[in-house]
């Protein structure tokens, strides 16, 4: 990287994780991974403490005051309807005219798409937001299911810690994907979360079923997934009948058993394809699916892409890697 200068510019009204997420991705790669040396500023339009969202103060520098080039400008979310000055934009659009990339975290991307960044662009932002974004912004594409796009140079994220996400997808752009990897483990998160956003916040409010034996039942899923996941014999678990068992599952968590437990095992089965060496047909076994093609239909299905496919992805960044240092 020429300059490792990275420039996160943020509105009033910030949500911290916004701009913490890939502080503590890019602080950690500093310290984990050889080679990088990544500086920051905060900015925003006045400069000096920027609130945030819960209150807590953020010392910042004029975005004016920077001069170009930066390597990488990061737009975080915010109250969009303060952030959209006409000053905050203009040095949006002057910063980003030099960087090497230019990204946005939830609806950060609001900022980019009036600074006319997106245009032509497929971009994504906060699922709640993206009908808004699409009719205010005719000329963007805006995918409302991605975790994060890269669309050349470009790149925006959906909400909140899709921007350690995102921070990821960078340190493995410029370090190679085992890089990403070491600091995901650090942070203990997912390198890449398989599907979209949409299928996520299904998952995430599993995690907050009402019910203490819904949540058992839930852990109890994931750590016997080689077993009979049926919705009979999860319903014997619970001690309900089917039909009692879906109603449940619809209530809590919006989706059906079948549903839930094709969502984790296509989890399992991603993390294991980034992680290790182990065949598709081992992991097809180790994540419940009767064969290797059963598992192969779900991704495609799902996913839109294979297990081979999804595999090759996370090592095509350190292939590029190992090209450039052998040259």
């Amino acid at each position: 990287m020429p300059d490792p200068r990275i420039v996160l510019a943020v509105p009033p009204n910030m949500q911290v994780l916004d701009l913490a997420g890939p502080l503590s991705v890019f602080e950690s790669a500093n310290s984990r991974v050889a080679g990088a040396c990544y500086r920051f500023l905060v900015v925003s339009d006045a400069g000096g403490p920027a609130r945030t969202h819960s209150g807590i103060e953020i010392l910042t520098t004029p975005i004016a005051s920077v001069r170009p080039p930066v390597d990488t400008l990061i737009v975080t979310g915010g109250e969009m309807r303060e952030a959209m000055t006409p000053s905050f934009v203009h040095h949006v659009r002057r910063l980003a005219t030099s960087a090497r990339r230019v990204a946005s975290v939830c609806v950060g991307s609001f900022v980019l798409a009036q600074a006319g960044l997106l245009d032509g662009c497929r971009a994504t932002t906060h699922w709640e937001s993206a009908d808004l974004m699409a009719r205010l912004y005719p000329n963007v594409e805006v995918d409302a299911d991605a975790i994060y796009i890269r669309d050349g140079n470009v790149w925006t994220s959906a909400g909140v810690t899709a921007g350690i996400d995102l921070a990821l997808a960078m340190v493995a752009d410029d370090h190679g994907t085992q890089a990403a990897a070491a600091i995901a483990r650090n942070l203990v998160v997912y390198l890449q979360r398989s599907g979209g956003q949409t299928q996520f916040s299904r998952l995430l409010a599993a995690q907050v079923a009402e019910r203490e034996p819904v949540r058992e039942l839930l852990d109890w899923i994931t750590q016997h997934l080689t077993e009979d996941l049926g919705v009979a014999r999860l319903a014997e678990a619970m001690h309900l009948s089917e039909r009692q068992l879906t109603r449940v599952f619809k209530a809590e968590l919006g989706v059906t058993p079948a549903e839930y437990v094709e969502n984790v095992r296509l989890e399992a089965a991603c993390r294991l394809l980034e992680t290790t060496t182990n065949t598709v047909d081992q992991i097809a076994k180790a994540c419940g699916y009767s064969n290797a093609e059963t598992m192969h239909r779900a991704f495609r299905r799902r996913l839109n892409t294979t297990p081979n496919e999804h595999r090759q992805h996370f090592r095509a960044a350190d292939e590029r890697l190992a090209a450039s240092t052998s040259q």
